[in-house]
């Protein structure tokens, strides 16, 4: 399976914005985008006049890179929100929220979206009683998401017990921190979702 090997903190300073990758690192002063905000590359430092195109295309990557998804990947999700009812770019947007291993972070399973897309790899994680090993798997209001029994124990949970205490979780999800168990109570809406993702411009780039 393909996946993004290279720094990831090259990817906010690309974008011009956290896109928080790399977990606790993010919110403490070794964050490279705190340090050295110009893109990568050697003439990152250049500023140069964007047009439509160019801020759409921004906007399609950092949505990708957001939710830690390839090209391919992320055109299949277009293809799909726009043959689906609705809304296209909400549909975009709530299909890459209800994806498993966004999930598994938004309840405070996981640091970042790579560790959580880690810890579902490597089936950690059950989904409605059955272990479930696929990032990409689309869950659906009343799916009920929990840390098997015999891996609750591990470190990378122990830490999380702790930090679903201090975590805001969203409203259409529900975490019950002692057991490691949670389930998705509804589809998000769009004011539930990132609210500093244009999904607009997507429809547009895609739509040329």
């Amino acid at each position: 399976m393909a996946r993004y090997t290279d720094p990831v903190c090259r990817l906010c300073r690309r974008e011009g914005a956290k896109l928080f990758l790399k977990g606790t690192r993010c919110y403490s002063k070794k964050c490279a985008f705190e340090r050295r905000q110009a893109p990568p590359g050697q003439h990152g430092v250049r500023r140069r006049k964007v047009g439509d195109y160019g801020m759409q295309l921004r906007e399609k990557q950092k949505i990708r890179r957001v939710y830690f998804v390839l090209e391919r990947q992320f055109q299949g999700y277009f293809e799909k929100a726009s043959s689906t009812p609705g809304v296209t770019g909400e549909n975009l947007l709530r299909m890459l929220e209800l994806r498993f291993d966004n999930v598994v972070y938004r309840m405070g399973f996981a640091a970042s979206r790579p560790e959580a897309r880690q810890l579902v790899g490597h089936a950690h994680f059950a989904v409605n009683g059955r272990v479930a090993s696929i990032p990409s798997l689309q869950l659906k209001p009343g799916d009920k998401i929990e840390v098997r029994e015999t891996h609750r124990t591990r470190e990378p949970f122990k830490e999380a017990v702790e930090v679903i205490k201090s975590r805001q979780v969203p409203e259409w999800l529900s975490v019950d921190g002692a057991k490691l168990a949670g389930s998705v109570l509804t589809a998000p809406r769009r004011d539930q979702m990132p609210l500093d993702l244009n999904e607009q411009l997507v429809v547009e780039y895609y739509s040329r």
